[in-house]
């Protein structure tokens, strides 16, 4: 059993974040486990997708994260089925910037009509006449310039189809660029107790940066940072060794343990946990409970 939580029932406080004008709760879900294997087609059990999702809704989960190509459109599908006309207070991040190989590879498309194709698309497939929060995701091998792909969406925006603006796979010094042209609600980076920070690699990039460079930076501008595979894909347990000695001691799972030092790490993280079972949904929810003393985060920060 989870130990009853401390500081009025969270012990994280915050426990909502904002995004702009819009404010959700400081866990997430990420929907990329909802297609089938690979994150491509669809999943063995459509029905068991749906109902995670308004499973989802119903625990209080208020910030959902997808993208077209996630399926592709599968992912986006599924979530208008299962939720659609959407809750007043729901918010759903979409990513753009990527896009599906037919050999289920994963590659750039972020000149401005692919950019403006993928916004169309997360729109139609959601059923939205405009997209919450949208992130320029930058892409291994991308030769596109960023603030060409940024300006696009900026446009995009302008219209009415986006309502703020967000990036993904970034270094500090792009956060910073793009500060100077417009305002973001969000940065998505990966981010996890096993070492898993920073940027993915990037041919344009001779540097790899620590994460924290980006999410000091994101803590100073009050900006949020959503830590893509917070759990080091379910294998953080086998990882950090460290995780299971004290899951034990608070009677929790190492993944939750793991989820609940990213919410202790800075009031401005929000993790986006993908999972496609609803124990494990609960479990990670559940997690938000967790009160990690801090001898016990410096220990999994050290490990």
């Amino acid at each position: 059993m989870i130990p009853p939580a401390r500081h009025d029932g969270y012990a994280h406080p915050p426990e909502t974040i904002r995004l702009g004008d819009l404010v959700v709760q400081r866990l997430g879900y990420g929907a990329m486990r909802l297609p089938g294997k690979d994150v491509w087609g669809e999943p063995a059990d459509p029905e068991g997708a749906r109902k995670l999702l308004r499973r989802a809704v119903e625990l209080g989960i208020n910030f959902i994260d997808t993208a077209w190509y996630y399926g592709p459109f599968v992912s986006n599908r599924l979530i208008a089925e299962a939720l659609h006309p959407y809750p007043k207070h729901l918010v759903i991040a979409t990513k753009l910037g990527g896009k599906r190989l037919p050999n289920k590879g994963w590659a750039p498309a972020a000149r401005p009509e692919e950019l403006r194709q993928g916004a169309e698309d997360d729109l139609r497939t959601l059923r939205l006449e405009r997209l919450d929060v949208v992130h320029l995701r930058y892409m291994p091998g991308s030769r596109v310039p960023l603030m060409e792909s940024f300006d696009a969406l900026l446009a995009m925006q302008a219209e009415g189809k986006i309502r703020h603006l967000a990036l993904s796979n970034v270094n500090a010094r792009e956060v910073e660029q793009v500060l100077q042209r417009a305002p973001i609600v969000a940065v998505q980076n990966m981010f996890n107790v096993s070492g898993g920070g920073g940027m993915l690699a990037k041919a344009t990039h001779a540097e790899v940066e620590s994460p924290e460079a980006v999410l000091e930076l994101c803590a100073a501008r009050g900006i949020a940072y959503l830590p893509f595979f917070p759990l080091a894909v379910g294998n953080v347990g086998q990882q950090k060794p460290v995780l299971t000695t004290i899951a034990q001691e608070h009677g929790a799972s190492p993944s939750q343990i793991a989820l609940a030092w990213l919410l202790a790490r800075s009031p401005v993280m929000l993790p986006i946990p993908g999972t496609s079972s609803v124990a494990h949904l609960e479990e990670n929810w559940d997690a938000r409970r967790i009160t990690l003393s801090p001898e016990e985060t410096a220990a999994i920060a050290k490990a």
